[in-house]
């Protein structure tokens, strides 16, 4: 009888809950239950629907007890830097707030006047991002502070779903760095930098690491979905779960975790806290056994997701894909400008970025895609040469995974730009990982080696 592992992965667009279970030394994947995310609008801000999206969990783990699949263990992973904050009863106050929303806008000045963007970057290794919940919670200490007053518990969105199903609230290690409150070298909760800038030290829970047995499911969520199982705490940082999967072996690998953002890095053992590192806009996000995910944010296929909705009617994206690589278009955008965060209009925002340079104005939904990829492409090769700089080392392979592990065209440009050989694949390498961690815990595989061999022998891994 197969022992089955339950991988709740949310993304910023959808969710998904896939089971998971060894056979003939392959990790097999099946998803169970499949569900769309958004942010929405509510009380003048961007926020996201935490209590639908619970609902949607408990339905995923519904349709297992259905199916007589009952996993031994279950894990949420989700984006990072967003949170809850509770108050003395366990309940939430005010919304969960998205990062894309305009709050934080100005919050990196006030940061600033308590502590230096230098200083900051030595302690935390975490690169200057406006939406880091540094920055949210000084929002909320300038705008809405009878919230943060009231508040006794401050929950990282998979910390809060955990929190939900067992009772217990912790703060996963992986999810926890990317706040820019956590020190680089104690990889705790840096209290003095909390102290400093007046936020209150009582609501941040104790850091704890992947592979924790967080505990059975409440009594009451039991009788819901008809079953009972272990939380098994994975790195609930999408990416850190998604670069758990990452195919290489024993190899020291560059990797791109391709999806609605594109992050691009290689790990090292001990954090790049340096001034050189700050300047080029590199982080160092925690990692599986203490690797330290070193990587720059890229803005990603959110660009191509919103021109879609814009433009692309009912196509998917294989077939955008497809389209674009028809086209001959050569205009280059600069991906990680602001500009792109969060449009009004993605389609006419790129439009206007290669006018204002004097380049061809992409229309339709194939030019403006084209001109997408490339520039993504562009991108890449850009970051992997700042990479091999920063870290001394040379990479002659790429390995993309995630969702855009199915983008052919970019791939194939990526691999052109980079003069590097890529491989794609796995796809569900969030869910992949978040599963390897749980099947580690478990003594099924033997650790981070053992079950990066497995994804190579268990997934189909695409090279260009």
């Amino acid at each position: 009888m197969n022992r089955y592992y339950l991988a709740v992965d949310i993304g910023a667009s959808s969710g998904r809950h896939i089971l998971g279970h060894m056979e003939n030394g392959k990790i097999v994947l099946e998803e169970i239950h499949r569900f769309s995310n958004a942010m929405t609008e509510k009380d003048g801000e961007l926020c996201w629907d935490v209590d639908r999206l619970f609902v949607e969990i408990k339905e995923g783990m519904k349709k297992c007890a259905l199916a007589g699949k009952i996993p031994h263990s279950m894990g949420i992973d989700t984006w990072a830097v967003d949170f809850v904050l509770l108050d003395g009863k366990g309940n939430r106050i005010g919304n969960a707030a998205a990062y894309r929303d305009e709050r934080t806008n100005g919050m990196d000045q006030l940061v600033c006047q308590v502590i230096s963007e230098e200083e900051l970057y030595r302690r935390t290794g975490i690169q200057k991002q406006k939406f880091n919940t540094i920055y949210q919670l000084m929002a909320l200490q300038n705008k809405k502070e009878n919230q943060l007053k009231a508040a006794e518990k401050l929950l990282m969105i998979p910390d809060y779903f955990h929190y939900l199903l067992t009772g217990k609230a912790v703060t996963e290690y992986t999810n926890a760095t990317t706040t820019q409150l956590v020190n680089a070298e104690t990889k705790d909760w840096d209290m003095e930098l909390i102290d400093r800038l007046g936020f209150p030290r009582k609501i941040f829970q104790k850091i704890v690491k992947y592979g924790t047995f967080l505990g059975e499911l409440g009594e009451e969520i039991q009788r819901e979905v008809g079953l009972n199982c272990k939380v098994m705490l994975p790195a609930t940082h999408d990416t850190a779960s998604a670069v758990m999967a990452v195919p290489a072996g024993e190899k020291e690998a560059a990797y791109i975790s391709s999806g609605t953002w594109s992050l691009m890095g290689t790990e090292l053992l001990k954090a790049d806290c340096s001034e050189k590192s700050r300047r080029s806009n590199f982080t160092n996000e925690g990692g599986y056994e203490d690797r330290f995910r070193y990587l720059k944010n890229i803005m990603g296929l959110w660009m191509i997701q919103s021109v879609k909705r814009e433009i692309g009617g009912e196509l998917g994206y294989g077939e955008i894909c497809r389209m674009a690589s028809k086209e001959r278009i050569s205009s280059i955008i600069n991906c990680n400008e602001d500009r792109f965060l969060n449009p009004e209009n993605m389609t006419e925002e790129v439009q206007r970025a290669c006018r204002e340079f004097g380049q061809q104005v992409p229309e339709g939904i194939a030019q403006t895609a084209a001109v997408i990829y490339n520039s993504l492409a562009r991108c890449y090769a850009r970051t992997m040469e700042e990479m091999e700089q920063l870290t001394g080392k040379n990479f002659e392979e790429i390995y993309i995974v995630g969702g855009g592990a199915n983008a052919d065209y970019l791939n194939r440009l990526t691999a052109k730009a980079s003069g590097r050989k890529v491989f794609a694949g796995p796809v569900e390498a969030t869910a992949a990982g978040n599963i390897m961690a749980q099947m580690i815990a478990d003594h099924v595989l033997e650790g981070l080696v053992d079950a990066r061999k497995c994804v190579y022998r268990s997934f189909p891994i695409e090279t260009y």
